[in-house]
């Protein structure tokens, strides 16, 4: 019911498009911009997102056309209505965190990136070297999970020492305590951890929200 109340909303920010033309991908795109695409028998979608736009002032947007065409726009989140479903977009810190076809029947599947972004790169790496692929994804989520520990620990320790806290339960002493250059390169490991998952379209509400 909570899916059905955010896909209604989302779907209410829909605005109806301008009509120009879908531009192509270039190089120097790779790192703020996203371009999916979904075909349904004689008709292609495309979802662009420049997510290069501030996010935190909820402006990033994701314009769909249809058969190269400006269809519609929307403030992501966004449920685009096309035939046969909804096209689902979502955003995390780090990149895309959805952008997947939800049909009629409740089958979904993701949208296929441009070979010329960065997420079409990504995929390519996954198909040509799966066994690369499958080792840095391991190493993203290995990474995220220590980010993870880490952050409850400190967290815990912080808590704990509040004086209704350390009254009732006693003061907890984290038992890892890191250096602050050391802090700082988990930081910047587990960002790039989540860029690489975010280019997959990889997304878990702790591992991946609490690095955002």
């Amino acid at each position: 019911m909570f899916d059905e109340w955010k896909q209604h909303r989302a779907t209410r920010r829909v605005r109806v498009g301008d009509g120009r033309a879908l531009q192509r991908f270039r190089w120097w795109q790779l790192p703020g911009r996203a371009l999916f695409y979904l075909k349904r028998e004689n008709t292609e979608y495309a979802i662009d997102v420049r997510h290069w736009q501030n996010q935190s002032s909820g402006d990033v947007k994701a314009d769909l056309y249809r058969d190269g065409r400006h269809l519609a726009k929307s403030k992501l989140p966004a449920a685009f209505t096309v035939d046969g479903g909804i096209i689902d977009v979502a955003m995390s810190g780090f990149g895309l965190k959805r952008c997947h076809f939800i049909a009629d029947d409740g089958t979904e599947h993701q949208l296929v990136p441009d070979p010329a972004s960065a997420e079409g790169r990504r995929a390519r790496l996954d198909r040509h070297h799966p066994i690369a692929s499958r080792a840095i994804g391991a190493v993203s989520a290995t990474m995220l999970i220590v980010g993870v520990v880490l952050l409850l620990l400190q967290l815990a320790d912080a808590l704990s020492k509040a004086p209704p806290i350390a009254d009732s339960l006693g003061v907890f002493t984290s038992p890892v305590s890191l250096p602050v250059w050391l802090n700082i390169t988990l930081t910047l490991a587990t960002a790039v951890a989540s860029i690489e998952r975010g280019l997959r379209l990889r997304y878990h509400w702790l591992l991946d929200a609490a690095a955002n």
